[in-house]
Protein backbone atom coordinates (compact mmCIF):
# COMPACT_ATOMS: atom_id res chain seq x y z
CA UNK A 1 0.00 0.00 0.00
CA UNK A 2 1.69 3.64 -1.07
CA UNK A 3 1.24 6.44 1.18
CA UNK A 4 -1.66 8.88 -0.18
CA UNK A 5 -0.30 12.17 -2.17
CA UNK A 6 -2.55 15.30 -2.48
CA UNK A 7 -5.13 14.81 -5.22
CA UNK A 8 -5.23 10.73 -5.03
CA UNK A 9 -8.78 9.02 -4.54
CA UNK A 10 -8.70 7.65 -1.01
CA UNK A 11 -11.61 5.00 0.51
CA UNK A 12 -12.21 4.96 4.02
CA UNK A 13 -11.64 1.96 5.55
CA UNK A 14 -13.66 2.53 9.06
CA UNK A 15 -16.47 4.90 10.05
CA UNK A 16 -16.33 8.34 11.01
CA UNK A 17 -19.68 8.67 12.85
CA UNK A 18 -19.31 12.04 14.05
CA UNK A 19 -18.99 13.55 10.60
CA UNK A 20 -21.60 11.02 9.04
CA UNK A 21 -19.08 9.81 7.00
CA UNK A 22 -19.11 5.57 6.23
CA UNK A 23 -16.67 3.05 5.65
CA UNK A 24 -16.21 2.88 2.09
CA UNK A 25 -16.74 6.01 0.88
CA UNK A 26 -14.12 7.35 -1.55
CA UNK A 27 -12.76 11.17 -1.31
CA UNK A 28 -9.73 13.11 -2.64
CA UNK A 29 -7.04 14.25 -0.81
CA UNK A 30 -6.30 18.22 -0.77
CA UNK A 31 -3.45 18.71 1.30
CA UNK A 32 -1.15 16.84 3.74
CA UNK A 33 -0.16 18.47 7.28
CA UNK A 34 3.27 17.51 9.27
CA UNK A 35 3.28 18.28 12.54
CA UNK A 36 2.42 17.51 15.12
CA UNK A 37 1.73 14.18 13.31
CA UNK A 38 1.43 13.15 9.98
CA UNK A 39 -2.46 14.08 8.61
CA UNK A 40 -3.94 13.87 5.25
CA UNK A 41 -6.78 16.72 4.88
CA UNK A 42 -9.75 14.47 2.79
CA UNK A 43 -12.62 16.12 0.49
CA UNK A 44 -16.06 13.59 0.77
CA UNK A 45 -19.12 14.66 -0.95
CA UNK A 46 -21.93 11.97 1.26
CA UNK A 47 -23.77 10.00 -1.91
CA UNK A 48 -27.42 11.99 -1.53
CA UNK A 49 -25.96 15.17 -0.19
CA UNK A 50 -25.60 18.70 -1.58
CA UNK A 51 -22.14 19.61 0.59
CA UNK A 52 -18.51 18.32 1.02
CA UNK A 53 -17.26 17.32 4.17
CA UNK A 54 -13.56 17.85 4.70
CA UNK A 55 -11.74 15.98 7.35
CA UNK A 56 -8.09 15.13 8.89
CA UNK A 57 -7.65 11.57 8.76
CA UNK A 58 -3.88 9.54 9.30
CA UNK A 59 -2.92 7.14 6.03
CA UNK A 60 -4.06 4.02 8.60
CA UNK A 61 -7.59 5.03 8.36
CA UNK A 62 -7.21 4.64 3.94
CA UNK A 63 -6.49 3.22 1.06
CA UNK A 64 -5.15 5.11 -1.78
CA UNK A 65 -7.79 4.11 -4.48
CA UNK A 66 -5.32 3.52 -8.41
CA UNK A 67 -8.12 1.74 -10.16
CA UNK A 68 -11.30 3.33 -12.12
CA UNK A 69 -13.55 3.12 -9.00
CA UNK A 70 -13.87 6.93 -8.10
CA UNK A 71 -16.05 9.53 -9.49
CA UNK A 72 -15.37 10.92 -12.55
CA UNK A 73 -15.93 14.97 -12.29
Amino acid sequence: MRTPHVDDWVQLIQDIPELALAKGELGIVRSTWCAPYVALEVEFRPVGQHFQTRCLLTAEQVIVRDDDLHPHA
